[in-house]
């Protein structure tokens, strides 16, 4: 048995459990909820379509259980507004997000921009209540997410942990081409080039909600 086979099988039993169990707390139900959102993020939604529906249909009641609830903080507010998109339904609050322009984010921007002066660029900008986006190029669909370490299981650059998958996953799944770019490939003058190089033939292109990370 494949390690994705492993993987949805023991979370469908998981969400049977979970959501069978009408004694758990709101701290566990959110907790659920966050890893089927992760897990759904994580399986390919044609290879496993069937795998994601079954899960959908958990992620809908266990979001049914929380859309009265008040969330205390905004790693709940987020989990909430993330099931709304994932499941195409109205987010029942507002989150609250904070709007943070790290250094290599501003800078490639600002590159970007000097490179392509008539390009409309809008930074930490929030789309259908998910979290802000790095960049976003409203005129093209397209979106330009700065991955740092932090974005990335043990720092590698090779594997996306949970939060940024589900991120990059949800945007796609609302039509925006995502743009990743990691952020140890601006170190050099070169990398830069290619990336900006690379962007301009996209906008010149009628985007496809497809994802790509440039190297």
């Amino acid at each position: 048995m494949s390690y994705i086979h492993v993987v949805t099988s023991t979370s469908e039993s998981l969400v049977y459990g979970i959501s069978g169990n009408p004694q758990l707390s709101q701290k566990d139900i959110f907790m659920s909820l966050w890893g089927v959102l992760v897990c759904c993020a994580r399986l390919s939604p044609d290879v496993n379509a069937n795998k994601n529906s079954l899960l959908e249909k958990h992620m809908d009641a266990l979001f049914t259980r929380l859309k009265n609830a008040a969330p205390n903080n905004g790693d709940e507010q987020s989990i909430i507004a993330m099931a709304a998109s994932w499941l195409g339904r109205a987010c029942p609050i507002v989150p609250h997000y904070q709007s943070n322009m790290s250094k290599p984010q501003t800078a490639f921007r600002d590159q970007l921009q000097s490179c392509i002066p008539s390009l409309k660029i809008e930074a930490e900008r929030s789309l259908n209540s998910l979290p802000p986006v790095d960049l976003l190029l409203p005129d093209h669909n397209i979106i330009i997410e700065i991955q740092g370490p932090s974005h990335c299981v043990c720092g590698d650059f090779k594997t996306r942990n949970g939060s940024t998958l589900l991120k990059i996953a949800l945007l796609q799944k609302a039509g925006f081409e995502v743009i990743e770019v990691p952020v140890n490939t601006l170190l050099n003058p070169d990398s830069i080039k290619r990336c900006i190089d690379q962007i301009k033939t996209r906008v010149n292109i009628p985007p496809q909600g497809h994802g790509s990370v440039i190297s």
